[in-house]
């Protein structure tokens, strides 16, 4: 493939059950639909009641039905098959777990993800902030259905841990706060689209109040039945394991190789703070970096138009050299988020390109001092060759896969996986050898590998390792692990920690995925020796779009 050109062939059967299942689903899920940028749902939100996600399972079931009866024309259609048996089987399993209606945590539930839905909405008309006007109304009937399920699940003994009740009850607060999201979002609607006026500020008031009953729900109906304990234990474990990885792997050998990982990627930072300074530490050497104003940033404004020019460059020189780029995926916006929660994060462009992707950085409230140096890293995992590249490269093969392929098989492990691979990528070729960017390259990685630790050896109770301490993990003795390999801000910490207890099997996948994407291409290059061709070995692999891990060895290795 050339870097403006696109493969093409002729849609099959499976395609059409697909794109079937696709538009299905955007019918149940329609803010999935407008967060992908295809109109006609802009003022919709699924039912999160226990019917709407029966109504779910029973799509999932009938597609599997049909998937059952067709055979592959090619293996494009291999792929498809197999992703979609894969994606579809485990929903299944989930739901009928029953732990899909208890879903609560402080970054991945209903109680984040109705107010996000606004986060992806264009405001460039009048129209525009007309429908976010209709969406905002919405908001009470969306959180309606979520305390049904929420209740249903608490019936049936189904409570998410205590801790995460109470932080949701904090962030559900802030949201229907006089003065928070919803009200700086009217006013912001007003200054732009003065004849929404009273649609804006009576949606806000709506808006505002369905939260508000959310939070006292969670506190006077949930946060007394929650569990106080935080491991889910290892039948939920495993499932959650395979839901992000989309690969089954052995969790104590996993537990293993991350404290194996972990002790290494410290070794290699020490040898780099010898570098920086001889005989510093590695605490010795980031103060070091820490106090150089060249790598000092004051303000989010400076955040980011730093990340803008880095991100640019990247493109620029990486693009025809390294990796297929064509010219419609260049783009990449920068973007301060409009939470505050301490995560940095992506979101891809629609499926025509009218909106670009787009790299967010959400700071926590009193924070505005940056160090590049430890952030250099973080801009390619989000941009380019990571997240931006592989889900603009999906998105840009309309005439080689469905849209179910292009756009909605996001598997962690992959994606996460791919963007810590793309990470290291960088390193190999000369991006991070300045020594303070390899550095913080390394306390990214360690990071992802102290993860490992903590949420198998948490969530399963396993023995702590020597180096760490003694007895088994318990959430406390994981926060005092995470405080050594974490070297980020309290405010940083806090989410990351919560966000691990409260959504697990998550937070190991981008490393373990890393893992296997490194594996898969090692093998490759094995069995190819001097014709293996890394350029084409990443095109032929992003081509695929977003796969179960297993799915994408099998076919990238047969």
């Amino acid at each position: 493939m050339t870097e403006n050109t696109k493969p093409t062939r002729t849609p099959s059967a499976i395609d059409a059950a697909a794109e079937k299942y696709a538009e299905q689903l955007f019918e149940l899920v329609p803010e999935l639909a407008t967060s992908l940028g295809f109109p006609g749902h802009e003022t919709e939100y699924h039912d999160h009641s226990p019917a709407g996600l029966a109504a779910l399972a029973e799509l999932d079931q009938r597609t599997l039905d049909l998937l059952n009866t067709l055979d592959p024309v090619d293996a494009v259609d291999q792929v498809t098959l197999d992703a979609m048996r894969e994606r579809l089987g485990l929903s299944l399993e989930a739901h009928e777990s029953g732990w899909d209606l208890a879903t609560l945590n402080n970054i991945a539930s209903p109680a984040q993800g109705i107010r996000a839905a606004f986060d992806l909405m264009p405001t460039d008309t009048p129209e525009q902030w007309g429908h976010i006007a209709g969406l905002m109304k919405n908001v009470p009937t969306a959180i309606d259905g979520y305390l049904q399920s929420l209740a249903t699940a608490r019936d049936n003994g189904k409570v998410a841990a205590s801790r995460q009740v109470k932080i949701v009850i904090e962030q559900t607060g802030k949201y229907g706060a006089d003065g928070g999201f919803f009200d700086k979002l009217a006013a912001d609607g007003v200054q732009q689209a003065a004849e929404h006026q009273q649609a804006l500020e009576e949606g806000a008031q709506q808006a505002k109040a369905a939260y508000l009953k959310l939070a006292s729900f969670l506190e006077t109906e949930l946060l007394p039945s929650a569990p106080a304990k935080d491991a889910v234990g290892r039948e939920r474990y495993a499932l959650a394991s395979r839901e992000f990885l989309g690969a089954t792997v052995d969790l104590e050998d996993t537990y293993r190789w991350g404290v194996e990982e972990l002790d290494r990627i410290i070794a290699e930072q020490e040898a780099v703070a010898e570098q920086i300074k001889p005989g510093a530490s590695i605490e010795e050497a980031k103060a070091i970096l820490n106090s150089d104003p060249e790598r000092q940033l004051k303000g989010t404004e400076a955040l980011t138009a730093w990340m803008q020019r880095l991100s640019d460059t990247a493109v620029q020189e990486l693009a025809g050299v390294h990796f297929d780029i064509p010219d419609i995926m260049k783009k990449l916006e920068c973007k301060i988020a409009p939470t505050q929660d301490g995560g940095i994060y992506y979101t891809p462009p629609s499926d025509d390109f009218s909106r670009p992707g787009r790299m967010w950085w959400s700071v926590p409230e009193g924070e505005d001092s940056f160090t590049t140096w430890s952030e250099t890293t973080t801009v390619y995992h989000e941009g380019v060759p990571g997240h931006h590249l592989q889900c603009a490269t999906a998105a840009y093969q309309s005439e080689l896969l469905n849209m179910w392929r292009r756009n909605l098989c996001w598997v962690s492990g992959h994606g996460e996986g791919w963007a810590l691979y793309a990470e290291r990528l960088m390193d190999q070729l000369g991006y991070l050898s300045d020594p303070g960017d390899k550095m913080g390259m390394l306390d990214g990685q360690r990071m992802r590998a102290a993860r490992v630790v903590f949420d198998i050896g948490v969530h399963l109770e396993l023995e702590i390792p020597q180096r760490w301490g003694q007895g088994t993990w318990t959430a406390e003795t994981g926060l005092e692990f995470l405080r050594k390999n974490l070297d980020i801000s309290e405010g940083q910490l806090n989410f990351e920690y919560l966000r691990y207890l409260g959504w697990p099997g998550q937070a190991p996948s981008y490393k373990v995925g890393q893992r296997i994407w490194e594996q898969i291409r090692d093998e490759r290059e094995q069995r190819e020796g001097e014709n293996f061709d890394v350029k084409n070995f990443h095109t032929e692999a992003l081509n695929l779009g977003g796969l179960p891990l297993d799915v994408l060895k099998k076919a990238l290795l047969g």
